[in-house]
């Protein structure tokens, strides 16, 4: 997948997310929803499968909420 395909699926990512996490978690969720996909990714970046893509999503997340678990 490159990054143009990363880009336009973000939302999706952000969706699934969205549906596992605790509603707690609300505030972090709309701050990654606001982020530009675009400075998350390098445009000649390829990641080797959804599930990568996805493994981006969630380091976000982690990294997100680090300090508030």
């Amino acid at each position: 997948m490159d990054a143009i395909e990363f880009i336009n699926r973000y939302p999706d990512y952000m969706t699934q997310l969205e549906k596992v996490v605790r509603p707690e978690f609300e505030p972090v969720i709309k701050k990654l929803k606001a982020l530009d996909p675009h400075n998350i990714v390098k445009p000649e970046q390829y990641l080797n499968s959804d599930s990568e893509a996805m493994g981006v999503v969630f380091k976000l997340f982690l990294k997100e909420i680090k300090d508030k678990v």
